[in-house]
């Protein structure tokens, strides 16, 4: 499984969902929607002030008369968020996407009591990495969203990203829970949870995956680390998706695989009813139509 294959398999699905964009007024977001029609990966419901919207889409050559784009005229950047966010509540649309407008905004109308995409868990971040000396996709959470979790907080981490991952295919995910050794140190409370984590698991607490740590990272990810260790683990060596203690460890590994491994990359915000994009003006172009491709692929 790679990215490009991913985006492939959205191209040849006979039956496209749609994307709702909040704020879709500047020409980063148009230039995304753009690519995405021209890949064919879905539909696009452009949330904005139409004349704004309009001007940005002229910059760029994106026709809006395109039978796979409607427009939907709002008052303010808050309105414009608050008609998408309603889009995806009531089924019209699949996915939110983030537009010309700060991610705070997005993140409370979706979170807002009655805004319907509420699913009861914390929002957190899910990325999927293709890297060059791997044979498979890796997944890292949370990267972006939650700053030191708790243990209950862990579960629903872990949770949303293996709903997400199960949704691509793959049915039990092996799941480490990350820390700075392999053994349990009571001094060390990342240890402690990850251990916690793995029985949980075992109880049927957290479901579709194999959860077993604490695992530090090479012996997460290397077969040659697990086996210099001796470690006995059906998740070590053999990780899918890797959970981090804190947000710290997730940022770093993050912007390592992508400046260091340089990997490929998609990510997206699990927990609500539907999978939300949040692009940035710094994502590629690449990095975003991955990213959508991942959401549409896991709604």
């Amino acid at each position: 499984m790679t990215l490009d294959g991913l985006v492939e398999q959205l191209c040849n699905m006979r039956e496209k969902k749609v994307v709702a964009v909040a704020e879709a007024t500047n020409v980063e977001t148009l230039k995304a929607v753009k690519d995405g029609i021209g890949r064919n990966l879905a539909g696009f419901k452009l949330f904005g002030n139409i004349e704004e919207i309009t001007n940005a889409a002229e910059e760029i050559g994106l026709d809006l008369n395109n039978e796979k784009i409607t427009l939907h005229h709002a008052t303010s950047v808050e309105n414009a968020v608050d008609k998408a966010v309603q889009s995806v509540s009531e089924e019209r649309s699949d996915i939110l996407m983030k537009g010309n407008v700060a991610t705070k905004i997005v993140l409370k109308a979706v979170l807002k009591k009655g805004s319907g995409l509420r699913n009861g868990r914390i929002l957190s971040h899910v990325a999927m990495f293709e890297m060059k000396d791997r044979n498979r996709l890796l997944f890292l959470t949370d990267a972006g969203m939650n700053i030191a979790p708790s243990l209950e907080e862990k579960v629903q981490i872990i949770q949303n990203a293996v709903d997400v991952v199960n949704k691509l295919g793959i049915e039990k995910p092996k799941v480490a829970p990350l820390a700075a050794v392999e053994i349990v140190n009571p001094a060390m409370q990342a240890s402690i949870d990850a251990a916690v984590l793995s029985q949980m698991q075992k109880r049927g607490q957290i479901t579709n995956c194999i959860v077993d740590g604490p695992l530090a990272f090479d012996n997460a990810i290397s077969l040659e680390s697990k086996q210099q260790k001796g470690i006995q683990s059906d998740v070590a060596g053999d990780a899918d998706v890797l959970l981090c203690p804190y947000i710290e460890v997730g940022n770093t590994l993050y912007k390592s695989f992508t400046y260091f491994a340089g990997a490929k990359v998609a990510g997206i915000i699990s927990g609500a009813k539907a999978p939300i994009v949040l692009t940035s003006r710094a994502d590629s172009a690449e990095s975003k139509i991955y990213s959508l491709a991942f959401a549409l692929l896991s709604s």
